[in-house]
């Protein structure tokens, strides 16, 4: 009971930004936030989720905060009843040419563009996605703030873990399904042993360290 009231509570806190739209008439209001700025293998993924106003699923918060087994739940059940959502992906390849942090906005850009309809606002986890004539609003620590955000938090790192599980059985060496491509002992090892391979961020400087000479 206790921990039905804590969740509650916590819901009740994360939409406070949306109930303030909502009093304004605004209805179609979008999460949007990207994941994989700092990993040295795979994409930057991005998530935008439109929830229906009488969506209430209990757990939904900063998706660091939850396992991956919660995650999973959340995500699945935030995928089947929302309004609209959409992924947008930045290869690794385009962010060694981009940066991670154009890379994150051309991700949320993309996420953006590919919902069937346009929302009425954004609401973006601190950063102000370039290329959208939307009206959003920038908040930071958005994911630990605003419903719509930490849902888009949620689906974006569920979609992003289960494409680093399929690089992993690409590149068994490498250990991607246990580190999701962060800089972890195992991976740097791994990157010392074998090299990089077509995941991996070039630009990043354990990556290119690992490179044999000649072809940095």
């Amino acid at each position: 009971m206790a921990r039905s009231h804590r969740l509650a509570a916590r819901r009740r806190v994360l939409l406070r930004v949306e109930r303030a739209l909502w009093e304004r008439g605004i209805v179609r209001i979008c999460g949007v936030d990207e994941v994989g700025v700092g990993p040295l293998a795979g994409p930057l993924v991005a998530a935008a989720v439109v929830l229906p106003r009488e969506f209430e699923v209990r757990g939904i918060d900063d998706s660091k905060k939850l396992s991956s087994i919660v995650r999973t739940a959340l995500a699945v059940q935030i995928r089947s009843r929302a309004v609209d959502w959409a992924i947008g992906i930045v290869s690794a390849a385009e962010v060694d040419q981009l940066n991670p942090y154009r890379g994150a906005l051309e991700a949320m850009r993309r996420a953006v563009l590919q919902l069937a309809m346009a929302p009425d606002e954004l609401l973006v986890d601190a950063r102000t996605i370039p290329g959208v004539s939307v009206p959003q609003q920038s908040l930071v620590k958005g994911d630990a703030r605003s419903y719509s955000i930490a849902a888009a938090s949620i689906v974006a790192k569920d979609y992003r873990d289960d494409l680093m599980r399929q690089f992993d059985r690409e590149y068994p060496q490498y250990g991607f399904g246990s580190h999701m491509g962060y800089g972890t002992r195992a991976h740097l090892e791994a990157l010392r042993r074998y090299g990089p391979c077509p995941e991996h961020r070039r630009s990043f400087a354990p990556v290119r360290h690992s490179l044999a000479p000649g072809s940095r």
